[in-house]
């Protein structure tokens, strides 16, 4: 699995580092949350979050929230000192997945990430953003309850968008995996477009100039 771990405490991360390594996963650090905000954006391969509470400059309730408000759903575990009802309701309110008191022990540790990491690929043929859902084994896709009719292709490029929300889709690898290459750029445009008028109103499709499209609410 592909891990961040989000935590201020160097010897913690030096373990965690070392165990998770030893487990055959890649692991990525950051000791603030400014700074693990910014690798989770640019890590869209991300299996889990390991999350501490309490960090320097703001706590991990808002790197969570952050994390979920740019449509970021990888799985977070939550890490904290305190064991209090209250902190572990705010960390699910927040966004968190699961929860852990320190001290823990690190198997434990280790199966709680498998068993998000699991459910995740469990829902993965269900793609959703803001009130927006689509699955993609049966290829349909809904609207704050509403269906919405769609072409193979506009399926196709629905779920390239739902697969990185809030990243950009370029024109370039829209072609390449929907039409193999053999295609205009400004096709993608007109299917755009389509998608568009057909998922309504508050538009969710954003045209980044110059570069391509994303989902932003």
């Amino acid at each position: 699995m592909h891990l961040l771990v989000i935590e201020d405490d160097a010897r913690l991360v030096r373990l965690l580092r070392r165990l998770l390594t030893q487990d055959r996963h890649v692991v990525e650090t950051a000791e603030t949350a400014d700074e693990g905000i910014e690798v989770a954006g640019a890590s869209p391969g991300l299996d889990a979050v390991i999350l501490d509470v309490g960090l320097p400059d703001r706590s991990g309730f808002e790197v969570a929230r952050q994390l979920r408000r740019a449509g970021n759903a990888v799985p977070i575990l939550m890490l904290t000192a305190r064991d209090a009802v209250g902190d572990r309701v705010a960390g699910l309110d927040a966004g968190a997945d699961d929860y852990l008191v320190k001290p823990f022990a690190v198997p434990e540790l280790i199966a709680r990430i498998r068993a998000l990491t699991r459910r995740r690929i469990d829902l993965a043929t269900r793609l959703s953003y803001a009130d927006l859902t689509l699955d993609t084994e049966a290829r349909l896709a809904s609207r704050g309850g509403r269906s919405i009719e769609l072409t193979g292709r506009e399926v196709d490029l629905l779920e390239l968008l739902l697969r990185d929300p809030g990243r950009t889709l370029t024109r370039d690898r829209a072609i390449d995996e929907i039409w193999g290459g053999a295609a205009e750029p400004n096709v993608v445009d007109r299917y755009v477009t389509r998608l568009r008028r057909k998922l309504g109103e508050p538009p969710l499709i954003r045209t980044v100039r110059g570069a391509g499209f994303s989902l932003r609410v």
